[in-house]
């Protein structure tokens, strides 16, 4: 199939069918509630300066979509919400656009509705490995971008029928982007999550930023599930629905290796606050998007503004002015996101020590 029929294939999936994996680990995080928080509601900040641009809040829309005459319209919804609403968003993957130039404005209407947006653009490592760091320069010229985004999405690929499987060599590729490409470089998982020690390499070849892309979101397995007519590859997908390590857990993995974007199952507010307690930067969301931006641009608003709202309560009844205070507050950390943390070796009052912003 098509490169640009698969994207609409992906698209009208996650619309219709449940795609979402179970378990982020922030059922396991607790925000200890402060019944006096002792600040003013209206003078909290909720800010951040990310990559050099500014945020109203921590938060960014995932990369979703582009490639098909139909996702103009929905990247444009979306470019327009992100611009007046002062966050920041990410293209989905411009292979398409890079291999038959008529796709190229379902990705430049972004930029063109959104420009003092942060956008990032977005390649996968398997074109990466194949085409090199021109192929990555085409995707950031495109949209004017800010940052790249190399998704990793092995997980994806091994169950899709038309799925790139050769792995080796991705790092020394990644290396390659790094040294030449003028852009921050973000490394970004797509559902399955980044743990310690591949986030130590991903540094060491130079990446700026991990998306953790942890599950407990989308998962892609699932999608080519139920895109495969393959009967052993179905039935494989549904095996892998729930593989991954949650988004939770890569967070406490990385925060403290390299910045972390936390996606995978954000679906309010409160766990925005919850990953930057954990010590993520930014947190970001694609699928519950998804929906708003197919009907208008105010509906996609309407979504951002229920996520920052949240957001800001959550500070507030934490007793934060600012963001950077939320590393600063007491957790409460149980179940299966302690016995991570005491499986990495990490004692709970020393991890809560650690997360806070020096």
């Amino acid at each position: 199939m098509k490169t640009s029929e698969r994207k609409i294939d992906h698209i009208r999936i996650c619309l219709s069918r449940d795609v979402e994996s179970s378990y982020t680990g922030l059922e396991d995080v607790m925000l200890i509630h402060k019944a006096i928080p002792e600040i003013n509601f209206d003078e909290i900040d909720t800010s951040i300066k990310f990559f050099g641009k500014k945020l109203s809040f921590p938060f960014l829309i995932a990369s979703m979509t582009g490639g098909h005459p139909d996702t103009k319209d929905i990247n444009k919804n979306l470019a327009i919400a992100v611009e007046e609403t002062g966050i920041g968003m990410g293209v989905g993957s411009q292979r398409v656009a890079i291999e038959e130039e008529k796709f190229i404005d379902t990705f430049t209407v972004v930029r063109d509705y959104a420009p003092n947006a942060f956008i990032y653009a977005n390649v996968g490592l398997p074109q990466v490995l194949k085409y090199g760091v021109e192929f990555v320069e085409r995707a950031v010229e495109m949209i004017d971008a800010d940052a790249v985004a190399i998704h990793m999405n092995f997980l994806q690929e091994v169950i899709q029928p038309e799925g790139d499987l050769n792995a080796k060599g991705c790092l020394n590729a990644i290396k390659e982007v790094c040294k030449e490409i003028k852009v921050p470089v973000i490394a970004k998982e797509t559902g399955a999550g980044i743990s310690r020690d591949v986030a130590i390499m991903l540094k060491n070849a130079g990446v700026d930023a991990l998306d953790v892309g942890g599950k407990g979101g989308t998962s892609w397995s699932c999608v080519e599930t139920y895109r495969t007519g393959d009967e052993v590859l179905k039935a494989v997908g549904k095996d892998f629905w729930d593989w991954g390590i949650p988004t939770a857990f890569s967070i406490v993995d990385c925060y403290n290796i390299l910045p972390v974007i936390a996606t995978g199952g954000i679906r309010n507010g409160i766990d925005i606050a919850k990953s930057i307690a954990l010590g993520a930067e930014v947190s970001s969301s694609a699928l519950p998007f998804l929906k708003s931006a197919v009907e208008s641009y105010d509906e996609v608003k309407k979504k951002i503004e229920y996520f920052k709202r949240g957001f800001k309560i959550a500070m507030f009844l934490t007793g934060c002015i600012k963001v950077k205070e939320l590393r600063e507050v007491e957790i409460f950390i149980t179940g299966k996101l302690k016995d991570w943390l005491e499986f990495r070796g990490v004692h709970l009052k020393n991890f809560c020590r650690s997360r806070s912003i020096k």
